[in-house]
């Protein structure tokens, strides 16, 4: 069953076809949505072993980023990506623009602790260089790779032979000259059609190996497409808004995005794009998925948004929790209030909190009172009873 219509039929275009002339295949039934509210897709492996991500069917939603290191900088690029492994990052990419780039490839594949893919652009030769790398993923951008369209059949028997799949990147920034001239600009429309065109190509040699990207920078443009490509294939699809811009614009045109799509059930690998240091973009990446419910939040914390009712810092107070939490290992909801209209009630309803004012901090535990300290006590005391609950196990079930 081709993977771009479900069994679903369509008109496919040949290898000999113009992207600009072809279809996009007929959409599949709403039974496409799984009881459990993801979309059905085919699953692929990232990696192998140990280190291997599985992405679609139904693996969780994955987080990933870029380095943004010179990949010709082995170790300051794998410095970079135990910065982001430690940060929860599960899929990491890198860019190949030169020949030094692409000869760093081997030794950067085989000391990540996380699969690495290989973003090509411009030259297919380093797609191969990358598959001979032992690189996890290819990530292709069809539309400013030269003569990509003629390289499909050996990429597509290279990637077969090492059991590598390939991600088919479309950008608005970077779309086929063929689709701009047909839709005048980088429609939704256009934007799936390019990926399932390609896609097609792929399918003509037999792999289905596949996840696809439809980024734009505009949100409603990006999700439109999205939408498109779900309807219309059954391959996984990584979710991204591209040039998104600095936080906190971008984490909040990203997180508008997802959760739209996300809700929805599409998704299935997601990278917050952000002109900020990557690490950053795994923070948010992860806070996006755990707000939806999609991953077990390690910690979250519970805090107003503060009024003239305030009789303590809270601001510093609540920066001061979100510091000592940061590498707490056990999931764990915190309220931090400093308010004595809804304070003591919100924060009962956390594992863990404190109403402050006048000085002083009431400790909250599982919605009980444990004791009264002085502000300046505030945080190891937080800190004492969060062990304790570790200890016990019974931190905060839904988180």
């Amino acid at each position: 069953m081709s993977p771009t219509n479900l069994g679903m039929p369509t008109t496919r275009p040949s290898s000999a076809s113009s992207p600009a002339s072809s279809p996009v295949p007929s959409p599949v039934s709403p039974a496409a949505v799984t009881a459990l509210g993801r979309r059905r897709c085919q699953r692929i492996t990232v990696g192998h072993g140990e280190r291997a991500v599985p992405v679609g069917g139904d693996a969780p939603v994955s987080v990933q980023s870029m380095t943004t290191t010179p990949t010709a900088d082995i170790d300051a690029t794998l410095q970079q990506i135990a910065e982001l492994t430690a940060a929860g990052c599960q899929i990491v990419r890198v860019a190949v623009p030169s020949q030094d780039d692409a000869d760093a490839l081997p030794a950067i594949a085989a000391k990540s602790a996380i699969p690495v893919i290989a973003d090509i652009h411009f030259q297919p030769r380093y797609v191969f260089a990358a598959i001979d790398a032992g690189c996890a993923a290819v990530r292709v951008n069809p539309g400013n790779i030269k003569k990509f369209d003629d390289k499909v059949a050996q990429i597509a028997k290279a990637a077969a032979a090492a059991e590598v799949p390939i991600r088919i990147g479309v950008n608005a920034g970077s779309l086929d000259q063929r689709l701009l001239a047909k839709h005048g600009r980088a429609t939704p429309q256009a934007l799936a059609e390019s990926a399932l065109w390609e896609a097609s190509l792929f399918e003509e040699h037999g792999f289905h190996d596949l996840k696809i990207s439809v980024k734009h920078h505009d949100v409603l443009t990006m999700v439109a497409a999205y939408e498109i490509l779900a309807e219309a294939c059954a391959y996984p699809l990584h979710l991204g808004v591209t040039e998104a811009g600095p936080p906190p614009q971008g984490v909040i045109k990203s997180t508008a995005a997802f959760a739209i799509l996300l809700r929805q059930g599409i998704g299935d690998t997601i990278r917050v794009s952000l002109s900020a240091p990557p690490v950053e973009e795994v923070k948010a990446g992860i806070a996006i998925l755990e707000s939806l419910g999609l991953r077990q939040p390690r910690l979250e914390i519970v805090s107003c948004p503060g009024c003239g009712r305030l009789q303590i810092d809270l601001y510093r107070l609540t920066a001061q929790v979100e510091a000592a939490f940061e590498d707490f290992p056990h999931p764990l909801r915190v309220a931090v209030m400093g308010c004595v209209v809804n304070g003591p009630g919100e924060a009962r309803e956390a594992d863990l909190g404190v109403s402050a004012g006048n000085g002083k901090g009431q400790i909250f535990v599982k919605g009980e009172v444990v004791e009264t300290v002085p502000e300046s006590q505030i945080i190891e005391t937080l800190i004492k009873h969060a062990m304790s609950l570790a200890e016990s196990g019974t931190g905060s079930p839904d988180a």
